[in-house]
């Protein structure tokens, strides 16, 4: 009897480096000519792999020894009402107008004495009144009355009884000679905002009886430095993946909402110890930025679209540099944009400081332009990588404005007023446990002696969330 030659087996490279039939070589003959050639070293074909560094280039890491973070924005310094009406007939020296409060508003911030300047909108024209308040109603179903005297000798002005959004601000106050002072005070308004940190998770493992076989493949790291590893090559990308995760989860996170599945999966798992623990997920840049800051939809191809991100800009901090984080359709349409101001540039010929010339390369990108604030541009490759954001078809992200530099909040933590990045990570940790980055080894294969399994295994643990301040200086640009 005899081996039959048919059916045979293919020479099949394997997904793991096990010694299977399919991949064992017994062709040892050294007089054949044609034995192939062999690289021991891998063909980075992809580059450099990780995504992450944007956090790093616009924030910082902090500790936190809270499961709740918790700060407080200024609010805005000066009072207006919008979605104000009045019954009182056009012409009149004096009126009563209806304010409803803003949500979550329990008191009105205006007081008698006080000058303001009342405006709607009808039709064509710009309807304006100022008048000094005479009395205040009491607050009653989110909504107070206030009695003014008008400035002008017409009163008030024709339309403004039949609008239905007009406008009131307070530009100052007046008093008669000999009165009291102005009645009541005003606190300041603070917005008060919260976060709380997840815990990320990661693990590798190798069997101890795999680690005693010799294969070794030179190998370059992401971070430029080369070696020849074998079990461990695939610890070190489990290691760069669980990098890329502690930045884009702090990017993607968002809250549970009630009676989400989520929700209840997380707080199922919870422990005893930590039953306290109901909430789950976490607010993270793209939630907060959608919810409570500015959102352009599409990509800004023109000045005139610029413009209005400007005028945008102007309502909120007037931060005076920006840097927008780019995917490669919004990079080259910034190029493009700013190339067709000169008219010397047909084609794209002299972008850049439009001194190109023949003999050199064209420069056919740009890093930043002022336009009443400065923006510099930055290629995001979160946003390009196809096995990420860069390959969506919905929900395609093609930008986000970040406001460089800090800005004041109060740290309930620290109980006083801190200078903070607008991006900034915190982690937990406190003097005896630091969670910013935890890697241990168990087992009892590798060094590790800590049980009886024949393996070694590399854990991997965070726990971190990300604090957005000023979320109204955040522009996100999205389809």
């Amino acid at each position: 009897m005899a081996v039959l030659t048919n059916p045979g087996f293919d020479l099949t490279p394997a997904p793991e480096q096990k010694a299977l039939a399919s991949n064992y070589i017994t062709d040892f003959n050294f007089l054949n000519q044609y034995l192939p050639d062999t690289y021991e070293k891998e063909f980075e074909r992809y580059g450099n792999r990780t995504i992450a560094g944007f956090l790093r280039m616009v924030g910082a890491e902090m500790p936190s020894n809270s499961d709740l973070i918790k700060w407080a924005e200024q609010g805005r310094l000066h009072i207006k009402y919008d979605s104000c009406v009045t019954a009182t007939a056009d012409a009149a020296d004096t009126a009563t107008w209806t304010i409803t409060l803003p949500a979550g508003t329990a008191n009105s911030a205006l007081r008698v004495g006080q000058t303001i300047m009342i405006s709607s909108v009808a039709g064509a024209a710009t309807l304006n009144n100022k008048a000094v308040i005479t009395a205040v109603g009491a607050v009653a179903a989110g909504a107070f009355t206030i009695d003014v005297a008008y400035y002008e000798a017409g009163g008030q002005a024709a339309g403004m009884q039949a609008s239905a959004a007009c406008s009131i601000f307070v530009y100052g106050s007046e008093f008669a000679k000999g009165t009291n002072g102005m009645v009541g005070s005003l606190e300041a308004e603070d917005n008060f905002f919260e976060n709380k940190p997840i815990i990320l998770k990661d693990k590798y493992a190798v069997n101890g009886s795999d680690m005693a076989q010799i294969g070794w493949v030179e190998v370059t790291s992401e971070n430029g430095a080369t070696g020849y590893l074998w079990y461990l090559k695939s610890e070190h990308e489990t290691r760069l993946r669980f990098d890329d995760y502690l930045e884009t989860a702090m990017i993607e996170a968002v809250p549970a909402e009630v009676g989400s599945g989520a929700l209840a999966a997380l707080s199922s798992q919870a422990t005893a110890g930590a039953a306290g623990n109901t909430a789950a997920g976490s607010e993270g840049v793209f939630y907060v930025v959608n919810a409570r800051g500015n959102v352009f939809q599409g990509i800004p191809t023109t000045l005139a679209e610029f413009d209005t991100i400007i005028q945008r800009l102007d309502k909120q901090g007037s931060i005076e540099e920006n840097v927008i984080f780019v995917n490669r359709d919004f990079s080259f349409a910034i190029d493009d944009m700013l190339a067709a101001q000169n008219s010397y540039g047909t084609g794209g010929t002299s972008y850049g400081l439009f001194d190109n010339d023949e003999e050199m390369a064209l420069n056919l990108g740009f890093r930043g332009f002022r336009r009443g604030y400065d923006f510099y541009k930055s290629d995001w490759k979160y946003l390009n990588d196809p096995t990420m954001r860069g390959g969506l078809n919905g929900g395609k992200v093609d930008g986000l404005l970040v406001p460089a530099g800090s800005t004041t909040v109060y740290d309930q933590i620290l109980g006083k007023n801190a200078k903070r990045p607008f991006l900034h990570v915190r982690y937990r940790a406190s003097e005896t446990e630091d969670r910013r980055y935890k890697t241990w080894i168990t087992g009892s294969a590798g060094g590790a002696r800590t049980s009886d399994l024949d393996a070694m295994e590399v854990n991997f643990l965070s726990e971190r969330a990300v604090c957005t301040l000023g979320a109204n200086n955040f522009f996100l640009f999205r389809d």
